[in-house]
């Protein structure tokens, strides 16, 4: 009895052509679904057959199979059984960049396996375990996962040199220019001990301790360095630890810096000077004297994109800034208007109102014409005096490839928040995200596209085991969409 499933048919014409057709036995009559089309060419008949293939796999619910080794003929069946599944081709890809970015020499197996899972679906490390065996078939047991995890911060030096060795040996860096900033990671908690510490947070969670990351960054956004602090660490005071154990540890004897302006203060520039290491930083612009603000703003002439240079200082104006900073203050000095109208209804302190005199409030006209000044103006300063201006406040500009990095670590690997309670713990936490974060960066500069669409299409490419309950063969396939 012929199967109930579609078949490919060869038929012979009278004009002695060959036509090929698609279509079902019902008994021992054949049901005409699709002519493809005929040929008396071989090599075009083989094609007709590729498109009567290509219009089963189109047309027909039932996935497309070859149990029989010595045979050609595909069969559709219902009903297989499912023996594994597992993301194989995820694992393999993830564990290539991983190889070729030089961590595998490091010769430690739970690393890299926390390393891809992260990558793939960031979780908790209970979670984890359970994913490495659902995706991969990897098995580990939990006390030996957090007893070995505590080992890895063993290996943070090695592991930067080895994110170093593979900037230089592939994109080109040298350490002539880095770029440095921090963010903060916080915990499940709000209890705090010597590491964990209620401070400034950029995520925005008052009360609940965090620690502050340092990260380094090479033009092209790819991680290179970290360290971590304690939560309440001023972020200014991270700078220099950092940078000047580069210098030293690696030998580097030009640096340049570039970092935002919570990193300038006259400390850190004047150490930075002291050891040979330049800097272009973002600079806080509301300490300049009035007459001097208006000599910038007669040169910049209210020029969209004009750069002038006084100095070691570096000013900008956009017209576009300019717009965002004239409607800010607008509502500022709207909202301070409404205070001097209605002194009783006061209930907070406008930074344009001028303090009290004789128990009466008035606007404070030198700081809004100082802010009106302002509008439009960016500034920076830098100890470079060589190179043209406007290529220092691109340098400064490109600051958001860090930005980026942060944002993947953050939003991609879902480095927060942090339930870990031990310091050994968190730092094998910051270490492996750290790696993960080589990873995505390293993926996304190859391919052009974000990590979450890369993860995304990776997640969906099961291999299946199949067993044929009938025959008893085998077979190992891949589908872009786990069967369910």
């Amino acid at each position: 009895m012929k199967p109930h499933y579609p078949r490919i048919r060869r038929v012979k014409t009278r004009s002695g052509s060959t036509a090929i057709q698609v279509g079902n036995y019902k008994g021992k009559t054949f049901q005409l679904a699709k002519h493809i089309g005929s040929s008396k060419d071989p090599s075009k008949i083989q094609d007709l057959i590729e498109q009567a293939h290509a219009y089963i796999r189109t047309h027909s619910p039932q996935l497309e199979f070859n149990f029989n080794p010595h045979s050609e003929e595909l069969l559709y069946k219902n009903g297989l059984v499912v023996a594994h599944s597992s993301l194989e081709e995820a694992y393999t890809y993830l564990s290539d960049v991983y190889h070729r970015l030089g961590f595998e020499r490091l010769n430690n197996d739970l690393l890299k396996h926390f390393v891809l899972i992260r990558v793939l679906e960031p979780a908790s490390k209970i979670r984890s375990i359970y994913l490495l065996q659902k995706y991969f078939g990897i098995h580990y047991k939990k006390t030996t996962v957090f007893r070995e995890l505590a080992k890895l911060v063993e290996l943070k030096a090695d592991i930067c040199r080895t994110a170093i060795a593979y900037a230089r040996r592939k994109l080109a860096f040298d350490f002539s220019l880095i770029f440095y900033d921090v963010t903060t990671l916080y915990f499940e908690a709000h209890a705090e001990d010597d590491f964990r510490k209620n401070g400034f947070s950029k995520d925005m969670k008052l009360g609940q301790p965090q620690v502050v990351i340092g990260l380094v960054v090479n033009p092209d956004g790819f991680p290179i360095y970290f360290d971590i602090f304690k939560g309440n660490t001023f972020e200014g005071k991270t700078l220099l630890p950092i940078i000047l154990g580069i210098k030293q540890t690696y030998s580097i004897r030009k640096l340049t810096v570039v970092a935002d302006a919570a990193m300038l203060s006259e400390t850190n520039l004047t150490e930075l000077q002291a050891n040979h290491i330049d800097y272009v930083v973002g600079a806080r612009l509301g300490q300049m004297n009035l007459g001097e603000l208006q000599k910038v703003t007669r040169e910049l002439r209210q020029t969209d994109q004009k750069i002038i240079r006084h100095g070691s200082m570096i000013y900008e104006y956009s017209a576009r800034r300019a717009k965002k900073d004239r409607t800010e203050n607008d509502k500022q000095i709207e909202r301070a208007q409404y205070y001097v109208d209605h002194p009783s209804l006061v209930v907070r302190r406008s930074k344009f109102i001028a303090p009290l005199k004789n128990q009466r409030i008035q606007l404070n006209q030198d700081l809004i014409e100082k802010h009106r000044l302002l509008e439009g103006i960016k500034g920076y300063k830098t100890s470079l005096t060589r190179l043209r201006p406007a290529l220092l406040v691109a340098r400064y500009k490109d600051l958001w490839r860090i930005e980026q990095s942060f944002r993947i670590a953050k939003s991609d690997l879902e480095a927060r928040p942090i339930y870990h309670r031990k310091e050994t713990s968190i730092q094998s936490h910051v270490l492996i995200v750290f790696v993960a974060l080589c990873l995505a960066k390293t993926i996304e500069l190859e391919t052009g596209l974000s990590i979450k669409r890369v993860v995304a299409d990776l997640r969906d490419k099961w291999t299946l085991i199949l067993n044929d309950t009938i025959s008893g063969n085998t077979v190992k396939i891949q589908v872009d969409q786990k069967p369910h």
